[in-house]
């Protein structure tokens, strides 16, 4: 049997997998809550490994070992340190208060829904608002997936991209489909643990054949372009950084106080005992994803042909090292099959949480919460389904051009969404006097901020952010949250209904 026979055979076993796990679930969605939220059963583990497979997507495996592969641990390092940091406040300052005032304020099963039961939007502004926001930073945010689904099976299989995209596509579409929120968190523990076994291995494997071959790190970087004098540098984390650079990468952090499919795993969690757990798993898995991602892209400079690499794309590096360790050098192509798996993973298992979180602002918030509040259960389960394929569709599109930069795409999204959510997340959960006209400044301003950073060209052609070097979310962020400050101590009070509430969780064990 050929390598290739093998490589397809783990991918095709993989895929059954994950479809019969949706398919599994499919009878189990009787509600909303259900198929959006899993009523509230979710365990440690999984929560854990969820939330962070969900977060991590295919930027992990391919757009940040690219990077490093390119420039140096200076090129996304300050990125992967950002994260880092946010990733481990979003899990201790968050996500246990945040289960708690969503279940306490009308039960929320999506973040829209929260904050219109926590300052009591009786016109439903804000769910409309948020709602908007989250199709569409998450459209853009699904594309990326997709585009890196493409980029895989292309670089894999030698499809055409856009064959590439569309398989990549319709299997993410599917099962999300059949099974909502459980089959979705389910499918994401099972693709975490793959991911981080990828990770962990495939590097260390690479050095074991160096090792053998009598080469070392230094050596290989030195093959690869990289001159004698100056390997040092292409590990040193503060190599060639200027402040802007370091402020930019360590903004990503931000991001994690709003990102509506990390936010619901907190909110779905089963009790406080399970969250405790969560967080150590979490915050421990997400350190040794990102320090490994790192040395994927130092390892692979020094490991692989770099000529190469730049002419399959630097993005395709964890790609190339797992198809030359494992069918080229120890022919073992059952094992690369396994972990390309890993970064169909990472893929599969942001894509997924995009489409159902994008799905539920669709039909539950905008249609049950503002356009039919009537509507029953059945006909937002219907609405949901129907909503995840459009979305699908139109990220599909977005994702056709095969010279699309899956860091790019990453990136505008989670700066609008962390910008336009995160600030309203920490002063809905920690300042009772946040009312729901600062809750609206906070909202719209950090979104249009980003749109107006990243997209309208103010400086002969081009934009702030490439002209100023900063990214937008370092400036959304605190722009959001100085507007729900000052709006909210400009104006009315909140109730004191919204202040007893905020009380009673805030008192509550």
């Amino acid at each position: 049997m050929s390598d290739t026979i093998w490589v397809i055979v783990a991918f095709v076993l993989y895929i059954l997998m994950m479809v019969g796990v949706g398919a599994a679930y499919s009878k189990k969605n009787v509600n909303s809550e259900d198929y959006f939220l899993g009523g509230r059963k979710l365990g440690g583990f999984v929560a854990a490994l969820s939330a962070q497979a969900s977060d991590m997507s295919g930027w992990l495996l391919m757009g940040l070992p690219g990077a490093i592969f390119l420039t140096g641990v200076s090129g996304d390092g300050w990125i992967a340190l950002g994260l880092l940091i946010g990733t481990a406040l979003n899990w201790i300052i968050v996500a246990s208060p945040l289960r708690k005032y969503t279940e306490k304020a009308g039960n929320s099963v999506t973040l829209p829904m929260f904050f219109e039961n926590r300052f009591e939007d009786k016109k439903r502004t804000l769910m409309t608002i948020s709602s908007v926001i989250i199709a569409f930073f998450f459209i853009v945010y699904t594309a990326s997936a997709f585009a890196s689904g493409g980029k895989l099976f292309s670089s894999v299989f030698g499809l055409d991209y856009t064959a590439a995209l569309t398989i990549g596509a319709i299997v993410i579409l599917l099962y999300t489909f059949l099974g909502g929120f459980m089959a979705v968190c389910t499918t994401d523990f099972i693709q975490g643990t793959l991911m981080i076994i990828g990770l962990l291995a495939v590097p260390v494997v690479a050095l074991v054949i160096m090792g053998g071959e009598g080469l070392s790190v230094t050596e290989g970087l030195v093959a690869n372009g990289i001159p004698e004098g100056e390997t040092g540098n292409f590990i040193n984390l503060f190599a060639g950084k200027k402040a802007t650079d370091i402020i930019s990468g360590l903004a990503w952090g931000l991001g994690y106080f709003g990102m509506p499919h990390i936010l619901v795993r907190f909110m779905a969690v089963k009790n406080e005992k399970e969250m405790t757990k969560s967080k150590v798993v979490a915050i421990s898995w997400v350190t040794l994803s990102l320090v490994f991602a790192c040395v994927i892209g130092v390892v692979g400079r020094a490991f692989m042909n770099y000529d190469e690499i730049m002419e399959a794309g630097s993005e395709r590096v964890f790609i190339e090292m797992i198809k030359r360790v494992f069918i080229s050098d120890i022919h073992i192509p059952l094992i690369a099959g396994v972990f390309l798996c890993g970064i169909l993973a990472a893929i599969m298992s942001t894509a997924d949480s995009q489409l159902l979180v994008s799905a539920s602002a669709i039909a539950e918030d905008i249609y049950k919460g503002v356009i039919k509040k009537d509507a029953d259960d059945k006909k937002v389960l219907r609405l949901s389904r129907i909503a995840i394929v459009v979305i699908a569709v139109v990220a599909y599109v977005i994702a056709l051009d095969p010279n699309s930069s899956v860091m790019t795409l990453v990136s505008d999204a989670w700066a609008g969404l962390g910008a336009a959510f995160g600030p309203l997340v920490l002063m809905a959960l920690f300042w009772k006097r946040t009312n729901l006209a600062g809750a609206i400044a906070g909202l719209v301003s950090g979104a249009l901020t980003v749109i107006l950073w990243d997209y309208i060209p103010f400086v002969s052609g081009a934009t702030l952010g490439s002209t100023t070097g900063l990214y937008s979310l370092a400036i959304g962020f605190p722009v959001s949250l100085i507007c729900i400050v000052i709006v909210s101590l400009a104006t009315k009070e909140p109730s004191q209904a919204v202040v007893k509430l905020f009380e009673e969780v805030k008192q509550s064990k």
